[in-house]
């Protein structure tokens, strides 16, 4: 019973995560911790524990996104190994500090850290037009051009303030074991102004090579609990490359909906479980 609920769980969280570019620990993590509270069935499921299965399974979650998004060319690999640069040291540190907390405790930041992540989405501005001229954008910041299918977008963002966020997206990943997606996506389109469909193909692809040093680290700590993490990962491995196509039907406007909802929805959820 405990593995179908665990296949399950990895299959929808998955193909969520990689429709809105959070790499499915930001819905693998809280239903553990609710099913934690709920049944016997996941005892086991302490936040230690819960963070290091997460960050093992989204290796395969970013894998299979990453994959399909790049056959459809959307990932923007220059930006990402800028922000992967700040992510590494990020994910070590919070891995580290992760074993300090308290399973309830830990409920109650990952709630607040959700609603400042929704919070986050009414300070959006519209995006910049640079009018195709690239050569307009301050020298001291990376300029981009992407081609989506038919539309050519234009963007630019500064490589030290990349690298600062990008450290604590890594830290708060390897603390939450939520991949940095739910900070990363928002980020790259509130002050950089990243298209939906490319912030999230490129955070999926950061979540990816950055799930490896987190959870490396949290093996290492013996926070893994070895005979569960098999049954999720077929779930993880389907459920990114349906996700991925899924995110392709849907218009920017529709995923950034989803971001906010699956947000919200979380976040109050596990505040009240962290208060009651």
């Amino acid at each position: 019973m405990v593995i179908l609920i665990c296949l399950l769980v990895g299959l929808l969280s998955a193909a969520l995560g990689s429709i809105v570019g959070f790499g499915g620990g930001v819905i693998l993590v809280p239903v553990l911790l609710i099913l934690h509270t709920t049944t016997p069935l996941f005892d086991w499921a302490d936040s230690s524990t819960i963070v290091g299965i997460s960050l093992v399974i989204m290796i395969f979650t970013g894998f299979s996104s990453t994959y399909a998004y790049a056959k459809r060319k959307q990932i923007d690999y220059k930006s990402g190994f800028y922000f992967i640069i700040g992510s590494l040291p990020g994910g070590i540190v919070g891995a580290l500090l992760n074993q300090f907390v308290e399973t309830d405790t830990f409920s109650l930041f990952l709630g607040i850290f959700m609603i400042i992540i929704f919070a986050m989405f009414f300070l959006k501005k519209e995006p910049k037009q640079l009018d195709g001229q690239v050569d307009k954008v301050k020298s001291h910041k990376v300029a981009r051009e992407m081609i989506v299918g038919e539309t050519t977008y234009h963007y630019s963002f500064s490589p030290i303030i990349a690298f600062i966020i990008a450290f604590i997206v890594g830290m708060l990943s390897g603390f939450f074991g939520i991949g940095g997606g739910s900070l990363m996506v928002p980020a790259m389109m509130i002050l950089f102004y990243f298209p939906p469909h490319i912030a999230t193909a490129t955070s999926m692809f950061i979540i990816f090579v950055l799930s490896f040093v987190s959870s490396g680290t949290h093996i290492i700590l013996g926070h893994v609990e070895w005979q569960y993490v098999w049954a999720f990962i077929p779930g993880a491995l389907l459920g990114g490359i349906v996700g991925a196509k899924i995110n392709q039907q849907l218009s920017s406007k529709a995923i950034e909906f989803l971001l906010k909802a699956v947000v919200l929805f979380i976040g109050l959820r596990l505040i009240w479980q962290g208060m009651f």
